[in-house]
């Protein structure tokens, strides 16, 4: 059997109907690219509708305000890609003239764009002979070939970066390429795949030798930190509150938030008022505390668990520099604190 062949013949009958697969525009395959990693096609789609509509070329992206393209990114998660995302476009508009270069080699020399990227707009755009190699790919090819490298060890991507290589049918990158993502996103997919009616399952070693749950393999273990977040809704007599912008690095840099104490434990009203009375966060005086919602909030990510309570905290008079909640709305926040605003119609 022809892998490559039968790949490809696959992926014509079975690929699903997505916009950027309708196109060869390196704008738009490079928005999807950057939107899909680490993102599932189901969550990222809307995210890049709303994106190729409020941006339609990559000079309307430059143009844009940093905060316009974190609220548009608001919930989509790794805002630092949505940074990112900025900045390159800004090279580009400005200092490209709003053209992408045509070549894998001089992609990589963008601004947040790694070898994976520039692989894909370099295959998809424009047919280079580039092989792509992301979880997806990982996946296939240690099942079919039964590859007991770690994927997380050191030389693992240039291993399968060369057999990846070794299939590409020359002239046929874009196709190869967008077949064997397909492939695993749609067959060969991490967890109980359908092997029984799959199109390789007669030449598979993994399924031939019963290994196929075994692989890929990866050793290493992500480390989860746990957070307690305590976050502070002021409300003055005017129903104005305090917001602040996460400039510390770390997790939603540039996001705005509710003033926040951070503890390692979980706090009671009176733990809460001490702190406030010890690192006062302002300058009126509290009338009350309470919490909004009982529960903690578990908000995973992926190297941590926070666990959030928002409280309510009255104050008498006026805030000095308070935010109205009008104004509050039009912020961009991590989604947990988009979600509680929504939740709570302030």
């Amino acid at each position: 059997m022809n892998f490559s062949k039968s790949l490809i013949q696959w992926y014509l009958q079975n690929k699903r109907d997505l916009p950027w697969r309708n196109t060869i525009d390196p704008y738009h395959i490079w928005l999807s690219e950057i939107m899909l990693q680490q993102t599932r096609v189901a969550q990222g789609l809307p995210y890049y509708l709303r994106f190729t509509d409020a941006f339609p070329t990559v000079f309307d992206l430059a143009e844009a305000s940093e905060e316009e393209v974190l609220k548009l990114w608001q919930g989509l998660g790794y805002y630092s890609r949505a940074r990112n995302l900025h900045k390159t476009a800004q090279q580009i508009a400005f200092e490209l003239d709003g053209e992408f270069p045509k070549t894998y080699t001089e992609l990589l020399k963008l601004k947040g764009i790694g070898e994976y990227t520039a692989a894909a707009i370099a295959s998809f755009s424009y047919n280079e002979n580039v092989s792509v190699v992301d979880g997806n790919v990982y996946r296939v090819l240690s099942r079919y070939f039964d590859v007991e490298t770690d994927i997380a060890s050191s030389g693992a991507k240039k291993e399968f970066t060369q057999l990846a290589s070794e299939l590409l049918p020359n002239g046929q990158a874009n196709l190869f390429n967008q077949a064997i993502m397909e492939f695993g996103a749609l067959q060969c997919v991490p967890k109980n795949p359908d092997c029984a009616n799959c199109i390789f399952n007669d030449s598979c070693l993994a399924l031939q030798q019963k290994k196929v749950a075994e692989l890929p393999v990866k050793s290493k273990k992500i480390k989860v930190k746990t957070r307690f977040f305590s976050y502070l809704v002021f409300r003055d007599e005017a129903n104005n509150t305090i917001i602040e912008k996460r400039t510390q690095k770390g997790i939603w840099h540039n996001l705005y938030e509710f003033p926040l104490i951070e503890t390692d434990h979980e706090i009671t009203n009176f733990q809460l008022e001490e702190l406030l009375q010890k690192q006062p966060l302002a300058d009126n005086k509290m009338l009350s505390i309470s919490r909004f919602n009982s529960d903690l909030i578990v908000h995973k990510l992926t190297h941590q668990h926070l666990n959030i309570h928002f409280w309510e905290v009255k104050l008498e008079g006026l805030l000095s520099g308070g935010t109205d909640w009008e104004s509050v709305k039009k912020l961009p926040f991590p989604i947990v604190i988009h979600n509680f605003i929504e939740a709570e119609r302030f």
